[in-house]
């Protein structure tokens, strides 16, 4: 009986931490999809150049590659 127990509550904690983790990826993903921008000194301070002529005003190179230039 007491076994029982035990590996309920095993059970139900090992699904409880994969749900957790489920739950973290996607927080990620939706994170990394969402377009984010930056000042163009963020943009230098990162190693980029703001591409300002460009279309979108990326930031090319560095850390914020991609990333609009505000």
């Amino acid at each position: 009986m007491r076994i029982r127990r035990l590996l309920a509550a095993g059970i139900a904690t090992a699904a409880l931490a994969g749900l957790g983790l489920t739950g973290a990826a996607t927080a990620t993903a939706a994170a990394q999809g969402a377009p984010s921008s930056v000042t163009p000194s963020e943009c230098r301070q990162g190693g980029g150049m703001p591409a300002i002529n460009e279309p979108g005003n990326p930031c090319k190179g560095g850390t914020h590659d991609g990333e609009t230039v505000d």
